[in-house]
């Protein structure tokens, strides 16, 4: 299985964004990704409409959010317009989340739904049908270097199981070392998010991204 792998925007050098961004294409990923922080869900705001609209003009690649905002069904436009292929939502942050997610689909786009460390897999298994990604948080949402949290794995390991039933990719976020990744894969864990763990400032991104696929 090969794996998805999706670098961390957030980490990137936003004064050569244009060079990073073309240095990742090359190097073969497979969808750039990009927080957005309202400074209500979680404490921090960092990317917007702009940052999106600027990796599009680069990269005909895919492009997520991760949507870390209160009534994100407010402003998926934005990002639907700005050139987001897959958008991902916290059930906590939505009134309707299923409105939401059929929503995005029927715009021809992909829907992600995020699990928080605190949050179960029996408080949202029937929204696993809608999404067409999930993401388990390993870190708690917002801030970039935490520690990877080990209990995670539990909800990692049943969600892999569910993945035929529901027809969903599972990815992880947060201090994806390539320690995690190899053991993650091997249980099952379909792509990663990268940041400063296994990718930035970590030297050559295709030599990095090269040994991560054979991991």
């Amino acid at each position: 299985m090969d794996k998805i792998l999706c670098p961390s925007m957030m980490c990137a050098d936003y004064g050569n964004l244009q060079k990073e961004v073309e240095a990742l294409d090359r190097a073969g990923i497979d969808i750039f990704h990009c927080d957005i922080m309202d400074g209500e869900f979680v404490p921090n705001i960092t990317m917007g409409v702009m940052d999106i609209k600027a990796i599009r003009k680069y990269t005909d690649r895919m492009i997520d959010c991760h949507l870390m905002i209160e009534n994100p069904a407010s402003k998926v436009d934005l990002f639907l317009d700005a050139g987001c292929d897959l958008i991902y939502i916290h059930p906590e942050s939505e009134r309707y989340v299923v409105k939401t997610l059929t929503y995005i689909k029927e715009h021809g786009k992909y829907a992600g739904l995020i699990l928080n460390p605190d949050t179960s897999i029996e408080s949202i298994q029937e929204l696993l049908y809608l999404a067409d990604y999930v993401m388990v948080m390993t870190v708690n949402p917002g801030f970039a270097g935490q520690k990877f949290i080990e209990f995670t794995k539990n909800k990692i390991k049943k969600l892999a199981k569910m993945k035929d039933e529901y027809q969903f990719k599972l990815l992880i976020d947060g201090a994806c070392s390539k320690e995690v990744i190899k053991e993650m894969s091997g249980i099952g864990c379909d792509g990663f998010v990268l940041g400063t763990s296994a990718l930035f400032g970590k030297g050559d991104y295709q030599e990095n991204i090269k040994e991560l696929r054979v991991m």
